[in-house]
């Protein structure tokens, strides 16, 4: 009774057979261990005395006829070709035996040289990434700190602003508040222009009276002058025409005398009277003596109005005096204003020019830091996508190494692949299992099964 059992494996289609692996097979009792692809009779059993095991020696090309009394010679003559396909078939197995025997000396020496660059490439790469990753971290941490920095200088750059505003706004409520002065003060002076205006006039208009008053108090004193003359003319006529004048007199005497019993009532109620006077006037009699008083009396009453307008012009040249300091002060006190007014409006222009141009450094410098933070921001997203990435990478590697130092079979050819381009998966080996049982007893067939089973590694 013979079971032939073989294992195939995908994996090692694809990088070799191992021998180790092909030879180390179950046997079940009374049976051999030969691979499918040769046929029984060329293997002897393990109890046989030539049995021999391993790939070290390949076998001698022997014929085991414990088994030539059950064949009958209808066999031998039915299949005259069994003995050249036999032999053929051991050639074939003896180069299969020898080929196992150098790929199991090649699988050697691989294993060995994955195991002197597995304990290198491991540790180098253990350091190298620990060297990366606390070089990006530092890198990380001084960019945090950079960020953190940014922020205060914005913030303080904020409060700086907020507070330049605030007193942007105060300085335009003191000027709003000097404008509207500088308005009043204006009204004020535009009020004090016109009761200047005013009072020029009434200056021009006195000025003009009191002309008047002089050309005619100058009028009459030269009246009274040329009366008085007139009347010295008279008397030193009446002096040395003294002989003409007597008999004229007798004339008006007696024509008083006829006048004076008429009118003798008359001449005592209107004696100090102007009516009378205006009688006498009416009637061409001419008193040197009531004339003079009159004159004199005129005079007096020209004097006291005179003397009163001279009050008058002094008052009014004294009220024209002050209103002219008044008027003069308040040009002063414009002209002084006006240039108060003009210096601040020259001190607010700097100032708000200066406050304009404060704010527009500060609103540059912002922009300038929020450019540079969003910079900070994009720098530190990739240094986190990269440590992230690291990180993957090197979980991925410890899994990769985790899965050789559990995997004995596996195998790289030379030279190493690169590790940054491996695959982020697993490698997924499957053996696939072919059991072949034959039975036999005195020659006979008893049972004959075949059996396949997929097993992952």
């Amino acid at each position: 009774m013979t079971t032939i059992s073989s294992t195939i494996s995908s994996y090692r289609k694809r990088f070799g057979h191992d021998g180790k692996s092909a030879a180390r097979r179950f046997v079940s009792p009374g049976s051999a261990l030969v691979h499918s692809n040769a046929p029984a009779a060329l293997y002897p059993s393990s109890n046989s005395p030539g049995a021999w095991s391993g790939p070290a020696s390949p076998p001698t090309p022997t014929m085991d006829f414990s088994l030539s009394g059950a064949v009958s010679a209808e066999f031998i003559t039915s299949r005259p070709g069994e003995k050249a396909r036999m032999e053929s078939l051991n050639d074939r197995f003896v180069i299969y035996i020898e080929k196992v025997r150098v790929l199991e000396q090649r699988n050697e020496a691989l294993r060995a040289e994955l195991d002197r660059w597995r304990g290198k490439g491991s540790s180098r790469l253990a350091e190298l990434c620990a060297h990366e990753v606390t070089e990006l971290r530092r890198h990380v941490d001084r960019l945090t700190n950079e960020k953190a920095r940014a922020e205060v200088q914005r913030d303080n750059l904020l409060v700086d602003v907020e507070r330049t505003r605030v007193k942007l706004q105060e300085e335009i409520f003191k000027r709003e508040g000097a404008e509207k002065s500088t308005q009043s003060f204006r009204q004020d002076v535009d009020n004090a222009s016109l009761v200047r205006v005013n009072l020029e006039r009434k200056v021009e208009s006195l000025q003009e009276e009191i002309m008047f008053l002089k050309k005619l108090h100058e009028a009459e004193l030269r009246e009274l002058q040329a009366q008085t003359q007139q009347q010295q003319e008279v008397c030193v006529d009446l002096d040395v025409a003294q002989p003409d004048l007597t008999s004229a007199l007798r004339e008006i005497r007696v024509q008083y005398d006829n006048l004076a019993s008429k009118n003798t009532h008359l001449s005592e109620e209107w004696y100090n009277s102007k009516p009378y006077l205006s009688w006498l006037k009416s009637l061409h009699i001419v008193d040197v003596d009531l004339q003079f008083a009159e004159l004199t009396e005129a005079a007096n009453r020209n004097k006291e109005t005179l003397r009163a307008a001279r009050r008058e012009a002094s008052e009014c040249q004294s009220q024209v005096r002050a209103l002219t300091c008044d008027v003069d002060t308040l040009k002063e006190t414009n002209e002084a204003l006006e240039r108060q007014m003009r210096q601040m409006e020259e001190n607010f222009a700097l100032e708000s020019s200066g406050y304009q141009d404060t704010i527009r450094g500060l609103e540059e410098n912002i922009l300038n830091l929020k450019d540079e933070i969003a910079r900070h921001l994009n720098e530190y997203q990739d240094l986190l996508n990269i440590k992230m990435a690291l990180d993957i990478e090197i979980a991925t590697y410890r899994k990769l190494l985790k899965g050789e130092q559990n995997c004995p079979d596996f195998r790289i050819s030379t030279p190493l692949p690169n590790f940054s381009t491996l695959s982020l998966r697993d490698p997924v080996l499957e053996s696939r299992t072919t059991t072949k049982t034959t039975e036999t007893r005195d020659g006979e067939v008893i049972i004959d099964s075949t059996q396949k089973q997929e097993d992952p590694e």
